[in-house]
């Protein structure tokens, strides 16, 4: 295995959900919204060696569409809603949670890849 100390997967994951450096967990990971930096501002890890594309969005989708599918399901059998209350509210509850989790989600998918040393994250430094 390239590299002298062993990645704790379980705390690079946590690292990256809080949306921190998955090395040293002070530095932010991104530098915008989902804009991932090039390196940590605190411990200079390299972090453009990240290839997380399209995984973030379908891991959103997919956890999104998990969570509403029978809440709205629920809701119809319980409090029988006029169809425009129910389509705004949870028009709304799913944009705000799909926002909430896309960044967070790419920041686990760069820790995981941190953790795991791939695409290039287990480079020696040149």
């Amino acid at each position: 295995m390239i590299g002298s100390h062993v990645r704790p997967v379980g705390a690079a994951v946590m690292r990256g959900w809080c949306k921190r450096c998955p090395n040293c967990g002070a530095g932010p990971m991104l530098s915008g919204y989902l804009a991932v930096r090039e390196h940590c501002p605190v411990c200079m890890e390299e972090l453009h060696h990240h290839h997380s594309d399209d995984g973030p969005a379908y891991l959103t989708v997919l956890i999104v569409g998990l969570l509403s599918a029978p809440l709205v399901a629920g809701s119809i059998a319980v409090f029988r809603p006029d169809p425009l209350v129910l389509t705004s509210v949870f028009s709304i509850g799913c944009v705000a949670l799909a926002l909430y989790l896309l960044p967070r989600l790419k920041g686990v998918m760069v820790a995981l890849q941190w953790a795991k040393r791939m695409h290039g994250f287990g480079q020696p430094a040149e």
